[in-house]
């Protein structure tokens, strides 16, 4: 199979026109071959973003019998260097437009700052090449919305990188949900221990060189032009001492999307899952700390949510920044009070668990009109209070096969759908409202209002200010 694209088409559609395009001798067949990717075939990934979150996909990826790993690419040449050496057949790029000129490729990765999200899928789809995106999926709320419609017209093979979402745990809570074990779900707690990096930042003052492995123009992408800062000169905050990267981009707007966009996506999903919330009609927020620069310290989000067919209008609320729901406040309580009694570390460590199912790093807690169901992420679900005769819902969604994690299975199924096989289930027509959704929560964060929101038209109906951070403008020689 082949598609057709001119060079003209495909330099207007991927990341631009600018500078630094024409600067780039860019040289191709105007006719790219789609490699077959039928089920006997190998699938040649190429990934762009190597360390991090790349690094991960890298590792999972590379471990699937039916990849080829032909392409890595990354802005730091020395990231890119240790990661090509692992992977000697194949091609190297710092430029992922670059990249995209490759023939071979089937299917590519997406593991960079959330800025560059958008972009790097725009013209890897339009290329009908297969895309794995990390979450979230995009930066603006525009973004995703166009990714969800781009991934339709150019009927290509998506998952977004929300792992969670194929394990055993997460599947078990969206099942006991549906199956109504705690009644109609009014009230939803979703809690994380993000940010852990910076926030409430304003900007540096200066300039540091830019270190020579590193394309500060590239990594910059289509946020707006700003000098690069290397390491603090002061106490590192929550231990990093870094100004932008790697990491810490995270916490400032023009790159990243604070702790509700690095962790949403994981631990609202059961919820937006199983209780088909869709978009919200309006999402209010209190917090501390945020600038115009960069995200708060902490966050509480509350979403409204519409009545869906048989199910009841539901209010699902955010918390970060070390705020947690009352029940899970009591639920540590309990657990410290347990482990004060034992002897010994070990003991207290188990009493500790015993009392409280929750990791540190968050999770949901579902109120019912018969019962309240603790969530943690991508773990069984446990009642308050069960009844004496209860046994578990039965299975109806797929689990992965064989041996493996969570992550393992979201790759393999994301595989599958490239073979022609069934979708995989954070495809971009379930990930795309996601994160949407999700990103809704900042606007609210950003004017300190309540944001009623109108979702076919993506506007908000009572804080228009609102509306210049649903898109952005990207800087010069970068487009859609």
């Amino acid at each position: 199979m082949s598609k057709r694209i001119s060079r003209r088409r495909f330099l207007q559609a991927s990341a631009g026109t600018g500078a630094l395009l024409t600067s780039i001798p860019f040289v191709w067949s105007e006719t790219l071959a789609k490699p077959s990717t039928s089920a006997a075939d190998k699938i040649n990934v190429a990934f762009i973003g190597v360390d991090g979150r790349g690094a991960d996909n890298i590792k999972t990826f590379a471990k699937m019998p039916d990849v080829n790993i032909v392409g890595l690419c990354d802005v730091d040449s020395n990231k890119l260097g240790n990661r090509g050496g692992e992977f000697p057949k194949a091609k190297t790029y710092a430029d992922f437009r670059k990249l995209l000129e490759q023939k071979d490729i089937d299917a590519v990765v997406v593991s960079i700052p959330d800025h560059q999200h958008a972009v790097a899928a725009m013209a890897t789809m339009q290329l009908g090449k297969h895309l794995y995106c990390e979450k979230p999926l995009t930066h603006d709320i525009f973004e995703a919305r166009t990714l969800t419609e781009a991934a339709r017209k150019y009927n290509v093979a998506t998952q977004m990188g929300n792992h969670g979402h194929a394990s055993d745990g997460l599947r078990s809570q969206v099942e006991w949900i549906r199956a109504g074990v705690i009644g109609a779900v009014k009230e939803v707690h979703v809690w994380t221990n993000r940010p852990i990096w910076p926030q409430g930042m304003e900007r540096p003052e200066g300039e540091d060189p830019v270190p020579s492995n590193l394309n500060w123009d590239l990594w910059l992408g289509t946020a707006p032009e700003r000098p690069y800062k290397g390491q603090r000169t002061e106490k590192a905050d929550r231990g990093r001492n870094q100004w932008y990267q790697p990491f810490v981009w995270r916490g400032w707007w023009d790159f990243g999307t604070g702790a509700l966009g690095d962790m949403a996506c994981h631990i609202m999903d059961p919820a937006y899952w199983a209780l088909e919330l869709g978009q919200p009609i309006a999402v209010e927020a209190t917090s501390e700390g945020a600038t115009a620069e960069s995200g708060p310290h902490w966050s509480i989000i509350r979403y409204d949510f519409p009545a869906r067919g048989e199910m009841p209008a539901c209010r699902m609320t955010w918390y970060d920044g070390n705020k947690v729901p009352d029940v899970v406040r009591e639920i540590q309580k309990s657990a410290d009070e347990a482990a004060a009694t034992q002897p010994n570390d070990a003991a207290k460590k188990a009493a500790r668990e015993a009392k409280n199912p929750f990791k540190a790093d968050g999770g949901l807690v579902f109120v019912g009109e018969k019962g309240t169901m603790l969530a943690p992420y991508q773990k069984t679900p446990q009642l308050v209070n069960p009844p004496a005769n209860f046994s578990p819902p039965e299975k109806t969604i797929p689990r992965g096969k064989g041996e493996g994690n969570s992550h393992d299975y979201h790759v393999r199924e994301f595989l599958e759908a490239c073979k022609g096989g069934p979708a995989a289930l954070s495809n971009f027509d379930y990930a795309g409202p996601l994160t949407e959704t999700v990103l809704l929560g900042n606007l609210a964060v950003r004017t300190n209002k309540r944001v009623e929101w109108d979702a076919a038209n993506m506007r908000s109906t009572n804080a228009p200010e609102a509306n210049q951070y649903v898109k952005r403008e990207y800087r010069k020689g970068w487009s859609l």
